[in-house]
């Protein structure tokens, strides 16, 4: 991807996983579309649709219309905003009113809005009935490149994020790149995080069409429609390796074991921190950690760090408004993180842009030598 790669209005990516397989759709309309694309792939006429306050007045009532012309019987749950959501409390909530919808197991589970909302209302679909049909709609950036596909759902508790939840795929990913454009700047930078993971997991060439072409991701139209089916593929391929994150899957994670480190810090509070951002840092610091331990160059760090900065997007803890805990504290959450196995730490690291690799055993002495010298 040396120059911008043309693309159409739409573009499909198919995630081959057996009897589980199913497609991705990427373009604008897709949910007035939503209804005659579920109809042609399900085979029942029920639907539960879970939201939140901010996402139902913008698209609800278009994906209800989509839904009951192509002949589904839709009801809907709208949820309260943000990362607090994905909780015990509000499962049972969506698991109740699927039940109320007497939704079948043909029947779907349609997640309209961010990762949140796919995240719960996936973990609803996969455990009411043993598992029933789920469609992801996902509203945001970030949904679209990353949590919408692959199958990991999850709620967070007071030991952590996404510590409990189930494998369910979906059985279709409608992202309609129109929603996008009435996301803030800050929530679309924020996905932005996780489409630029793709290009350091082992996508050199990827990043650097980033690099170049992120103005025009941004701005939207073909460039954005590309990025976010790159981002996919990139997805599909992984998953297709390793459905159940025994191996290569784990790459995905780059980022995320110092990231989720700090949005509990910050207690899940957006106001203070989103998890793209909280990506964008951990992913600074994970080149950063992997030149301190001479795996790579400093200068393939500063080159992550350079970009992320360019797009608006904070990469140090310093940048995160108001105090954090001692790294002692950063460290316990990190030994908390689902990616210890064990009691070993388990880190994503870098041979350089492009060159991730899951590395075991990591010394939790060197990690806390390290947050103790990059907390301001």
């Amino acid at each position: 991807m040396n120059a911008m790669t043309p693309a159409s209005a739409e573009r499909l990516v198919r995630v081959p996983l057996g009897e589980r397989a199913y497609d991705i759709l990427i373009g604008p309309g897709l949910i007035a579309r939503a209804g005659q694309e579920i109809v042609a792939r399900l085979k029942g006429r029920k639907a539960a649709i879970i939201t939140d306050e901010n996402v139902a007045p913008l698209y609800l009532g278009a994906l209800v219309a989509s839904l009951e012309a192509a002949g589904i019987q839709a009801s809907s749950l709208v949820l309260p905003a943000g990362e607090k959501t994905k909780s015990f409390e509000h499962l049972i909530t969506v698991c109740d009113a699927v039940l109320t919808a007497r939704v079948e197991r043909n029947d779907a589970v349609i997640a309209l809005g961010g990762g949140v909302i796919g995240d719960l209302s996936g973990f609803a679909a996969g455990i009411v009935r043993r598992g029933v049909r789920f469609v992801q709609v996902p509203t945001s950036l970030l949904s679209q490149v990353d949590s919408s596909v692959g199958g990991k759902t999850g709620i967070n508790t007071h030991h952590g994020k996404n510590l409990v939840g189930v494998f369910h795929q979906p059985d279709l990913v409608l992202a309609d790149t129109d929603v996008l454009n009435t996301l803030s700047e800050r929530e679309f930078r924020a996905g932005y995080a996780e489409v630029a993971k793709y290009g350091l997991i082992d996508k050199p060439d990827f990043f650097a069409w980033l690099e170049a072409n992120w103005r025009e991701v941004f701005a939207g139209g073909a460039a954005r429609i590309e990025a976010i089916a790159a981002s996919c593929q990139a997805k599909s391929d992984v998953v297709v390796a390793d459905e159940r994150e025994s191996g290569p899957r784990a790459l995905l994670n780059l980022g995320h074991t110092f990231g989720h480190a700090l949005e509990a810090a910050t207690a899940y509070d957006s106001r203070r921190l989103v998890h793209g951002e909280g990506v964008a840092i951990g992913m600074v610091l994970a080149h950063e950690f992997s030149a301190r331990l001479n795996l790579a160059s400093p200068d393939d760090a500063k080159r992550v760090e350079t970009h992320l900065k360019a797009v608006g997007l904070p990469t140090r803890m310093g940048d995160i408004p108001g105090e954090l805990p001692p790294a002692e504290v950063l460290m316990d959450a990190i030994a908390q993180d689902k990616k210890v196995k064990s009691g070993k730490l388990t880190f994503i690291l870098t041979h350089g842009i492009g060159q991730s690799f899951v590395a075991d055993d990591v010394p939790s002495s060197e990690v806390l030598s390290f947050l103790k010298e990059k907390h301001r």
